[in-house]
């Protein structure tokens, strides 16, 4: 099937449900069974059929089998958010006396998880350079065991090479794992990629509406499938079952949606090069950015999130141009039909490499709104942007 296909029919098993389209919201703790034996059964299996609420129910699995298909992976284990999907893959993966290499481009989240949590547990977190490519194999060491990568970076929008580096990874015996949020599974296949274990924060493009926290980790295959399942399980982080409906409800939706979102995005990127406000647009998408060819290369498509690195211009000023407008919120999350804009510098963060910028920098989420609606919002908000400074 193609993509858009497998994203309506994917999870889906009306003959299981009396042919309701959508599988009902199972909101379960206890599973009770007819017999002692099928009691025993079920514990052979622990993770697979109804067990107990936790480890997952009809609505779960729904979303699970529609996201490893569309993903190309053997399963998924749903989570209570993105950064759950995070935090419950690296622990499952790593030990004390265990090495991680971290992309510097990363999610601060996940940054602060690594220098303060994993610090406790005696796993140590060196950060590279997320344009190393095959060179990360001068930073792997004997007891590197996961190489995790996010491309592009969801505030200073660099690629990695993702092919390279796993290939190198592999060759020293570590994982790959992979935060797929951006390009969602539509617009990069992570496992055809050299990746091991892809995450999603479906609170974003996979729920799409800005109602539900959510987290999907997709693996390559059945061992890496339970080492995972068995820790999530035991640190009790699942799905709520209201949730993984409000997933499965926005992924069908989700092509339609994210082609618009790459439309307006591509639109208002192209527009906001000509300002003179703007020195500088970081979306991959575009020809002239430094990490064009590797999208081009491995990407079918890009969402409408990219940052901005504005002329240099006091603070006042972009708080005047933020305050002015209408249809951009001022919001930290993206991947929802709505606008949003957030300020970003001092919020990039890095230990390996270095970032700098003349003038200040943003990111902006495109929404569904119409893209020349909110490209008069932002020409008001530089009109504002201007007065301040004069």
């Amino acid at each position: 099937m193609k993509k858009d296909t497998v994203i309506v029919h994917a999870g889906r098993h009306p003959e299981q449900h009396f042919g309701a389209v959508n599988p009902p919201v199972y909101h379960v703790s206890t599973v009770t069974y007819p017999t002692v034996e099928a009691m025993r059964e079920g514990e052979s299996h622990p993770y697979d059929g109804m067990r107990y609420g936790r480890y997952g129910t009809p609505t779960s699995f729904a979303l699970e089998e529609a996201v490893a298909e569309l993903e190309g992976g053997y399963r998924s284990i749903s989570t209570s958010s993105g950064l759950a999907a995070i935090t419950g893959t690296l622990s499952a993966l790593l030990k004390a006396g265990d090495h991680l290499l971290m992309v510097d481009s990363v999610y601060f989240p996940t940054r602060r998880f690594c220098n303060e949590q994993l610090r406790r547990s005696g796993i140590e977190t060196t950060f590279y350079d997320p344009l190393i490519g095959a060179d990360i194999a001068a930073l792997i060491r004997p007891t590197t065991r996961v190489v995790f990568v996010e491309s592009p970076g969801s505030l200073s929008f660099e690629m990695q090479d993702i092919p390279a580096i796993a290939e190198v990874a592999h060759a020293h015996g570590a994982l790959v794992v992979m935060d797929n949020t951006w390009a969602t599974p539509l617009f990069f296949q992570p496992f055809t990629k050299g990746v091991d274990i892809s995450l999603q924060a479906a609170t974003k493009f996979i729920v799409g509406h800005s109602d539900a926290m959510l987290g999907v980790i997709t693996c390559a295959n059945e061992p890496l499938w339970k080492l995972v399942k068995t820790s999530v399980a035991q640190a009790g982080v699942c799905a709520g079952a209201q949730e993984a409906y409000l997933g499965l409800r926005g992924l069908r939706s989700l092509s339609a949606r994210l082609r618009q979102h790459q439309d307006s995005g591509f639109r208002l990127a192209n527009w906001l090069k000509a300002r003179p406000e703007i020195a500088r647009v970081m979306h991959p998408g575009l020809a002239d950015d430094p990490g064009h060819p590797l999208w081009r290369r491995d990407f079918s498509g890009a969402c409408g999130l990219f940052g901005l690195e504005l002329t240099p211009c006091p603070a006042h000023a972009v708080d005047a141009f933020l305050n002015a407008l209408k249809y951009f919120s001022l919001g930290y999350s993206w991947g929802g039909f709505e606008s949003l804009i957030i300020p970003t510098t001092g919020s990039i963060q890095r230990t390996a490499t270095h970032w700098r910028t003349k003038g200040p920098t943003l990111r902006i989420h495109t929404g569904l709104e119409d893209p020349d609606d909110l490209i008069a919002d932002l020409t008001s908000g530089f009109s504002r942007l201007k007065d301040s400074i004069t």
